[in-house]
């Protein structure tokens, strides 16, 4: 038996109980890891409040898809991981059939990296997701190139921070918005090129001004919702307006239908477009690992919690205040 988080029924955080539940064998194709950090992705709150993207399909469900720890057990026909050997977790599977809120869970191996030299178990359960999901978007998906310039909203979720670096280590141009001032200086020195206070600034005056009047050609949108419209019209010619996320909780609608609109490319993103093919991952992973080794790259953790205190970390994370990552530890 091991610690687990479990919910059995729909709802907030207080839903949330640690639990001793079987780990579990690792089966073909999948791996055993003894977990020593959790990295909290809104993904799971939503899951757990049934506002996801897949509904809950069985009480009591299990949660989470990022975390790092060390290689306890291999399945049949695993390769390329030995037991004993630091890993990450990437979001690459169903919550429905995995959850990494535990001390040892049990994963598919696809959705294993090994954990690179000098990367300890907070970092490694920081920095995947972020920086998978903004090369993804960005580079595979969007192909963005140097010279390019990339507005990008939530810049300090763990997201918008890893877009941040992707940007700047592409030689493209990030341009951070923030709705109040208080973090304007900590985005500057994220490597934010420019930073945009939404709620006393001209974001469309500040951007063309920025961009020498063409716009940006990336838009990485996490709010979605009814400011979809303005930002549609930050997009350059041939720009991409990518949606990731969808913080504002309101309908989003579909910003052109204005014919005097220059045309827009518009399209939602999610990170399973890239850990779940094979070859993607394995690009996002060297470049992510190529980022950390020159020191490009690097989590920012927000706060720490043991796994005792789940409740009080979602209720954290709901808070909207974090600046970057939500990491739960796990004492064994």
């Amino acid at each position: 038996m091991t610690r687990t988080v479990l919910f059995r029924e729909l709802g907030g955080p207080e839903v949330l109980r640690l639990e001793d539940a079987p780990a579990g064998e690792p089966g073909p194709g999948e791996v055993l890891i003894r977990v020593e950090a959790i990295g909290l992705n809104r993904s799971e709150a939503l899951f757990r409040s049934g506002h996801y993207i897949e509904p809950v399909r069985r009480f009591p469900s299990r949660l989470g898809t990022e975390a790092a720890g060390v290689v306890e057990a291999l399945g049949a026909g695993v390769t390329g991981l030995r037991v004993g050997q630091p890993v990450s977790t990437v979001p690459a599977f169903s919550q429905n059939d995995y959850g990494v809120y535990a001390e040892r869970a049990v994963v598919p191996a696809a959705a294993v990296l090994a954990r690179p030299e000098g990367v300890g178990p907070v970092d490694g359960a920081a920095v995947w997701m972020p920086y998978v999901t903004a090369y993804g978007a960005l580079v595979e998906v969007g192909g963005m190139r140097p010279g390019d310039t990339v507005v990008l909203n939530a810049a300090s979720s763990s997201v918008g921070l890893a877009a941040i670096r992707v940007a700047d280590r592409m030689g493209a141009t990030p341009i951070a918005l923030t709705r109040t001032a208080a973090k304007r200086e900590a985005l500057l020195k994220e490597g934010a090129a420019e930073v945009i206070v939404t709620e006393s600034e001209d974001v469309t005056e500040r951007v063309l001004a920025a961009t020498g009047g063409r716009g940006a050609e990336y838009v990485f949108d996490a709010v979605a919702g009814p400011g979809v419209t303005q930002l549609a019209g930050l997009v350059a010619p041939e720009g991409l307006h990518l949606v990731y996320g969808a913080l504002s909780g309101l309908p989003t609608p579909y910003p052109g239908i204005d014919l005097g609109m220059p045309a827009l490319n518009m399209r939602t993103y999610t990170m399973h477009e890239t850990t779940r093919v094979p070859e993607r991952l394995r690009r996002a992973a060297a470049f992510v690992a190529s980022g950390l080794r020159s020191g490009a790259f690097r989590p920012v953790v927000d706060r720490t919690f043991e796994l005792a205190e789940i409740v009080e970390a979602h209720r954290h994370m709901e808070g909207n205040a974090q600046f970057g990552k939500i990491v739960v530890t796990v004492q064994h």
